[in-house]
């Protein structure tokens, strides 16, 4: 008989892990609280409890080319960094063509997930659900959590003395939707990720004043790179991250200050980060400097305490008669329909093994799908992360003892701590997270075979963007389509741009861009040795 999952959410994760499942000959069943499919990405005027949230304006951070399901691309025409509704109807479209929809039961809320009698020896869990005001309970042989992060805003209210005494309006960027109640208005920003950053940017258009306050500063990221072309087609390759994972840190390190500060001086700015090295998550914001020049957004260090009308910063600086204050302060991670101790099962802190599955469990029949980030797309990495789920569900593939998968988790935080400052971030180094998920299914791109039987292909795949397609090129799921969607890229990254003809579309010469990227870290190469 065929293995029963049930899957926890229908947006991007949720959809990845239907497929997943269909594709290794198991029978999934989505429960979706809402009544549509794409989760974070589905737009809507009021925060619904339970659901992420986000504002009118959001515009994906990474392009069409790098976040795009791997054998399912994109439309010639659609904009390589998309709005919110048209990456809505692109999901809605991969749903239907992939037949997903009827496994679904939309407007469908999971209360509880809890461990069968018998988990021991059969792994099964009893998943209770409410629709319509109606509970029922019914048995699968395994779970997939794909409810996302973006779910239960942070707030630390405690952390800012006199909040309680604040007059004017307080909220969570969740609630966030659009600028215009905020015309005139004195607005402070807490926080300085993207969320913080774009909707300060939005609201300085209309407001009298915005200040963001920052405890410890962000590198600010165009998405529009070298040349013009999308910075994650330049930036996330291959090549680039052998370079920066092999160079002497000291060279690696400064490289990649040099490029954060390419095109402005974060210095002046106010945004340096404290510790400029961490490879923390930027911010990516085309209009934030532009703000910042303009003199309508200014930025300042942590509140130090509020007055009844004014924010009182560490430096001693007042921004006075303040109207509304918005923590944009992220996220907590919360599955209120589970067991706490199942994903935090030590010291109360996330504990998964790859950043999918509870170590401590007799059977290996719970994943956590989407409880990553990194410089990537959400997509991609999903999509690996539920084809490696559902082999493992299904017994093709099998985890390592308990004693194994907690000796990796804590050599993964110990590089966490060097690469991005903390232990306990989901962040992790994209291209190392999804080759090594592939790794376990065999989908990853062997470098090597590729140069000696199609170099071409081999020099587009180590030099050029670390795109999806790459991992549908061979093993489970292979598309036929892959290596043509790879050789083709750039034609349909630069096709919607294309719309006033004044020459030939030039795509960049990887030859010539690797030779300047080069250039200076070998120089500084040369110059280390020399002085050892």
């Amino acid at each position: 008989m065929k293995k029963k999952v049930a899957i926890i959410g229908a947006g991007v994760s949720g959809l990845a892990s239907i497929r997943s499942c269909l594709e290794e000959g198991l029978e999934p069943t989505c429960f979706e609280r809402s009544n549509d499919v794409g989760g974070l990405w589905k737009f809507s005027d009021h925060a619904e409890e339970g659901r992420a949230s986000i504002y009118r304006s959001v515009f994906t951070n990474s392009s069409k080319e790098m976040m795009c399901f791997p054998d399912f691309p994109y439309p010639d025409d659609f904009p390589n960094f998309m709005h919110n509704s048209k990456l809505q109807e692109y999901i809605i479209s991969f749903a239907k063509e992939k037949n997903l929809l009827k496994y679904i039961q939309f407007e469908t809320f999971v209360t509880s997930i809890k461990k069968s009698p018998d988990f021991s020896t059969t792994g099964k869990w009893e998943v209770t659900t409410e629709k319509n005001g109606k509970k029922e309970t019914a048995v699968f042989d395994a779970v997939m959590i794909c409810s996302g992060h973006h779910v239960y805003p942070h707030l630390p209210k405690d952390s800012f003395p006199g909040l309680n005494r604040f007059k004017g309006k307080c909220f969570h960027s969740r609630d966030y939707k659009e600028p215009g109640m905020w015309k005139g208005k004195r607005v402070l920003v807490i926080g300085l990720g993207n969320s913080g950053c774009d909707i300060a940017a939005e609201v300085s258009h209309v407001a009298q004043q915005v200040i963001i306050s920052s405890r410890s500063g962000s590198w600010v990221m165009s998405r529009v790179w070298d040349d013009g072309y999308p910075w994650d087609m330049l930036v996330i390759t291959r090549f680039q991250t052998f370079l920066k994972n092999n160079l002497p840190t000291a060279i690696s390190d400064w490289w990649y200050m040099r490029q954060m500060n390419a095109r402005f001086k974060h210095e002046n700015y106010g945004l340096m980060p404290l510790n400029g090295t961490l490879r923390k998550e930027p911010v990516f914001n085309d209009e934030l400097p532009a703000r910042i020049l303009c003199g309508t957004v200014s930025i300042k260090p942590n509140v130090k305490e509020f007055t009844e009308t004014s924010a009182v910063f560490e430096d001693g600086t007042v921004f006075e008669d303040i109207d509304c204050v918005i923590f944009a302060t992220g996220y907590g991670y919360a599955y209120p329909f589970l067991d706490d101790s199942i994903i935090k099962s030590r010291n109360n802190e996330v504990t998964l093994y790859k950043g999918i599955f509870p170590p401590q469990l007799e059977k290996p029949t719970m994943a956590v799908i989407g409880l990553v980030q990194s410089l990537g797309a959400a997509i991609p990495t999903t999509d690996l992360q539920a084809r490696w789920a559902a082999q493992v569900i299904r017994g093709t593939c099998m985890l390592p003892s308990v004693k194994d998968m907690m000796n990796d988790i804590d050599e993964k935080m110990g590089k966490k701590l060097k690469w991005f400052g903390s232990t306990q971030t989901i962040q992790t180094d994209y291209i190392v997270y999804v080759d090594e998920l592939a790794s376990f299914i065999g989908a990853k791109p062997n470098i090597r075979q590729l140069f000696l039987k199609d170099p071409r292909l081999a020099i587009e795949v180590f030099f050029g963007p670390c795109s999806p397609y790459q991992f549908r090129l061979e093993g489970p799921g292979k598309w036929s389509g892959a290596r043509n969607a790879i050789l083709t890229q750039w034609d349909r990254s630069l096709k919607p741009m294309n719309t006033r003809v004044v020459g030939g579309v030039r795509k960049p010469c990887l030859y010539l861009y690797l030779l300047r990227l080069l250039s200076v870290p070998i120089l500084l190469i040369a110059l280390f040795l020399v002085l050892i």
